[in-house]
């Protein structure tokens, strides 16, 4: 309990109210109307393992912690991990649902098709951060609200990139792999095994996350390089070490070392193409913890069985959960992992205590923080337009 009062405390601090000029025409009920309604939840089944730890929050066997609290007010809340296809449990509870909640971990898509058949749906939230998973113009246009809890795992994504790199830079995975074999050639692990020291790392996008890795990457002595639509403050900016880079393009090939940090939108879809890609420097690093879609798929399992990507990791793939097909499962040189990054026990808490409190201000007739706001009154937000 203490730890989960901590977490609401957090999202908390790193928010603030705020209430809006005018109402929209186009809503199609931002807030909801009394009586009971019917709330479905899209998480990962976590079978055993769901009663070892009292804080994993996340699963659908504990729901993000909301269901006691939910039933005590009225309302039904339904969980499930079965979320594709005509005949899911989730496509079950489309017509009649008022809200969504899902996280990046185990997305429930929510196609076009889906709202348009969704007459009561009011709300969409995501339990984390990144809403690519819904069709955002389409929820626009229904007059839908989404929303996400900004900022709930922003550290914990942070730090698996800072890991991946160092995976990657000191080639630990074929060593690790060379225990579990019982073999021991020394040689054929640090032929290529590099110091982050004195490296070029670019991070295109530097947002919340991308921040935070730039400023855990300081204490490496890197050469720290960043792509943004906007310019970080000059305080901020020195403060880190960083350089900024206006042209996505012309800042690439400088990099010894990129890490993926945007959103994706139908801008940045398949933006890492077959012929960006053969502008990177001959044996780059990438790591992507953003979405996999912005890679075009095949292009970097070439690349990476050419050798022209000396290493990829990364925890997001497309479609997800990745098909067992999936060519990134096979390439060479890739230290891949299920979608983990931003689910550790201290985001879980993050995004459950987030989420409860956005149904609370939904019940309430209440704004949310302006930053969770992702779809509001038929706009998208910035980094989605």
């Amino acid at each position: 309990m203490t730890m989960k009062r901590a977490a609401t405390s957090a999202i908390r601090a790193f928010t603030s109210s705020w209430k809006p000029a005018f109402p929209s025409l186009l809503t199609r009920g931002l807030h909801a109307s009394p009586g009971s309604k019917k709330i479905v939840g899209v998480f990962y089944n976590a079978n055993e393992y769901a009663s070892k730890n009292p804080n994993f929050l996340g699963c659908v066997e504990n729901a993000l912690g909301i269901r006691e609290w939910l039933e005590s007010k009225g309302h039904q809340y339904i969980v499930t991990a079965d979320k594709d296809g005509p005949h899911s449990e989730l496509e079950k509870h489309i017509p009649d649902l008022h809200v969504l909640i899902s996280t990046p971990f185990h997305p429930a898509y929510v196609t076009a098709e889906r709202i348009k058949k969704a007459k009561n749906l009011q709300l969409l939230l995501t339990a984390g951060i990144g809403s690519d998973h819904i069709d955002l113009k389409a929820a626009a246009d229904a007059g839908l609200t989404v929303a996400e809890v900004t900022g709930s795992n922003v550290v914990s994504v942070a730090e698996d990139e800072l890991m991946r790199i160092l995976i990657l830079a000191r080639n630990f995975l074929p060593g690790h792999h060379q225990v579990i074999s019982g073999d021991w050639n020394v040689a054929a692990i640090a032929y290529r095994a590099y110091d982050l020291e004195g490296k070029t790392v670019g991070t295109v996008g530097a947002g919340r996350i991308g921040k935070l890795l730039l400023q855990r990457l300081k204490p490496f002595n890197c050469n720290l390089l960043y792509h943004d639509r906007l310019k970080m403050d000059p305080d901020m900016e020195n403060q880190i070490g960083a350089k900024y880079e206006e042209d996505l393009d012309a800042m690439l090939p400088k990099c010894d070392i990129i890490v993926i940090n945007m959103p994706l939108t139908e801008k940045t879809k398949g933006l890492f193409d077959k012929e960006r890609i053969a502008k990177l420097k001959k044996g780059v690093l990438i790591v992507n913890n953003a979405r996999g879609a912005i890679m075009d798929t095949q292009a970097v399992a070439d690349a990476c069985s050419s050798g022209h990507i000396a290493g990829y990791s990364g925890d997001v793939w497309y479609p997800q959960p990745a098909p067992r097909d999936h060519p990134w499962r096979y390439m060479p040189n890739q230290a891949m992992t299920p979608h983990i990054s931003g689910t550790t026990i201290d985001a879980q808490l993050r995004y459950a205590a987030g989420t409860k409190d956005m149904l609370e201000a939904y019940f309430k007739g209440e704004d949310f923080f302006p930053q969770n706001y992702i779809v509001k009154d038929g706009e998208l937000a910035p980094q989605y337009r």
